[in-house]
């Protein structure tokens, strides 16, 4: 039975959110990755998987060493969904911006 994974139950994790920010400028192999963590290699896989399975990282071999890279359209994908709340919460703070400075200088 293949689980299906959830891009934002993936993203929840403080550990696969440092994994995407290492490899978001250079791919990595997982030895690579796991180096930067106190986790064992196995744990460090299987977050590997999961963003893989996500489509938030992508696999490409160099030899026998495969580099995970950031998949740029997933993530892009990410932020689109997410634009309308910060443009909402933009909106909603210049609003208390404004009535805080009219309060201010009455």
């Amino acid at each position: 039975m293949r689980l299906r994974r959830d891009v934002f139950q993936a993203i929840a994790d403080p550990t696969r959110r440092a994994i995407l920010l290492l490899v978001a400028s250079q791919g990595m192999t997982a030895g690579a990755i796991a180096s930067n963590f106190d986790s064992a290699r196995p744990t460090v896989s299987k977050h590997l998987q999961i963003l893989t399975e996500c489509e938030l990282l992508e696999q490409h071999q160099n030899g026998r060493e495969i580099y995970y890279r950031l998949n740029p359209g997933k993530m892009k994908a990410i932020a689109d969904f997410i634009e309308p709340f910060r443009n909402m919460w933009d909106d909603r703070f210049n609003k208390l911006e404004s009535i805080m400075k009219d309060y201010k200088n009455t």
